[in-house]
């Protein structure tokens, strides 16, 4: 985004005007992070706003101020769609094409709004005026407060814009681990503590509050563990048979393929989760090193994302799907042998 864009997005604050921020379906920390601290940084700049999203969330996620504030357009269709005609502004928030927010496609497509977009995923769409895609940077909320400070306002942060772009960029940089993570990231994190940030209580938040099912479907995902040591990848399954048998709840797989990922001499890790419902096998990938699991998602699950994590899809049966994978891996053995 260069300072004539910027000059221009501050102009356009000068005025009151009707802002509507969407994020993708299936919202991480990250997405709802970044829109809740962009929402309350845009009320602070005398904004009419509403944040909308395409569907639920995790639990671990609502405790975040303005979280009440969140309209789901799953459940809440006719207000959203509306807000969404009615919008003067769109932010679109931790996605870079439209089809990433499900059944908000069609109607963000339609919409005449003014549109920016603040995201750190590759090979971005170009619909829209304002485009702010970094690739290098850590997560969204890094950059939701880079661009606060690119118009001149983060004097105007306070505890809850603070509270909401760290745990974005606590949870995308897997608690600041990730090779993503630089110095100005560090320096941007110690900014929102000294606005008050409690890191502690955010870190608690988050990853200390499981319940008695989660941990029984940890364990459960964990003794469907398999390595492939030719290929250094470990992978999970999970049945929609054992989700129900756990009480699944939206987020309770979060953050479960890191564990074969934290193997001694495991480069790749996958995890594959039944979706009856979708009809779908949900499909996470994550990395160390050069390893693209955005490009094998790309080419191979209908998906992308990063460098090291990347999400995506598959129309086949849990056992297709992981059959599919297993049989296109000798095809990077000499990628994940040399990291």
């Amino acid at each position: 985004m260069n300072k004539q864009d910027v000059a221009s997005i501050k102009q356009l604050f000068s005025t009151k005007n009707k802002i509507v921020i969407v994020t993708h379906k299936n919202p991480d920390g990250d997405a709802i992070g970044s829109s809740l601290g962009l929402y309350h940084y845009l009320l602070k700049a005398s904004q009419q706003v509403s944040v909308l999203v395409p569907n639920d969330y995790p639990t671990f996620l609502k405790w975040m101020p303005g979280n009440d504030a969140i309209l789901k357009h799953d459940s809440q269709t006719v207000e959203c769609n509306t807000l969404i005609d009615e919008a003067d502004v769109i932010f679109a928030l931790d996605f870079n094409a439209f089809h990433r927010t499900g059944n908000m496609e069609k109607v963000l497509e339609e919409s005449k709004a003014l549109k920016i977009m603040i995201d750190h995923h590759q090979a971005p769409d170009g619909f829209a005026t304002y485009t702010y895609s970094d690739v290098s940077m850590s997560s969204t909320c890094e950059m939701i407060y880079r661009f606060i400070d690119m118009l001149g306002d983060t004097y105007l942060i306070d505890n809850h814009i603070a509270t909401c772009l760290y745990t974005g960029i606590m949870t995308d940089t897997g608690s600041f681990r990730f090779s993503s993570t630089t110095s100005n990231t560090h320096k941007i994190v110690a900014k929102l503590i000294d606005k008050g940030a409690n890191n502690s209580e955010i870190h608690n938040q988050v990853y200390d509050t499981n319940s008695f099912e989660r941990m029984q479907l940890l364990g459960c995902a964990l003794s469907n563990l398999k390595v492939i040591p030719e290929s250094k990848t470990a992978y999970i399954t999970l049945s929609q048979k054992e989700l129900n048998k756990f009480n699944y709840k939206k987020g309770d797989t979060e953050g479960v393929v890191n564990y074969g990922l934290s193997l001694e001499g495991v480069v790749l890790a996958a995890i594959f989760i039944e979706d009856k419902q979708e009809g779908i096998i949900k499909i996470s990938l994550r990395s160390k090193g050069n390893f693209s699991v955005n490009e094998m998602s790309r080419a191979h699950f209908e998906g992308g994302g990063h460098i090291n994590a990347a999400g995506g899809k598959s129309n086949l049966s849990l056992n297709k799907t992981v059959e599919k994978f297993i049989s296109i891996l000798p095809s990077y053995n000499k990628a994940l042998n040399n990291e």
